[in-house]
């Protein structure tokens, strides 16, 4: 059986077979729930996690607008860490959901908050 999670799962198998990330060019990778946004930048050499960013965090988690708004946020709040280690620029990976909307809205922010990609 075909469902959405299913189809979703293996785009995202086939974008990771060509993208990767290393330590001085990591991998943006996105995670969308129901109800936030997740994103992290993976070094994916060590199997480690640089900076992370999503809308349950304390100060985003009280600032106001809606999800898309948020999202814009997250991007440019992990883009904000990830200037602050020395990074800038990344791969991204959208995790097999479509470029549109909230994922579009954080790769946008991160852009403005100075992460190339």
């Amino acid at each position: 059986m075909n469902t959405k999670s299913k189809r979703r799962e293996r785009i995202h198998l086939h974008i990771r077979t060509k993208i990767s990330g290393t330590a001085q060019v990591p991998r943006l990778s996105v995670f969308r729930s129901n109800k936030g946004i997740y994103a992290q930048l993976i070094d994916d050499e060590k199997g480690q996690t640089l900076a992370a960013a999503s809308s349950s965090d304390k100060a985003l988690k009280a600032a106001d607008g809606n999800k898309t708004d948020k999202s814009k946020q997250v991007g440019q709040e992990l883009a904000k860490k990830a200037v602050a280690l020395g990074i800038n620029q990344c791969v991204f990976d959208r995790s097999g959901y479509l470029y549109h909307g909230r994922v579009k809205a954080l790769s946008d922010g991160a852009r403005e908050g100075g992460l190339k990609f």
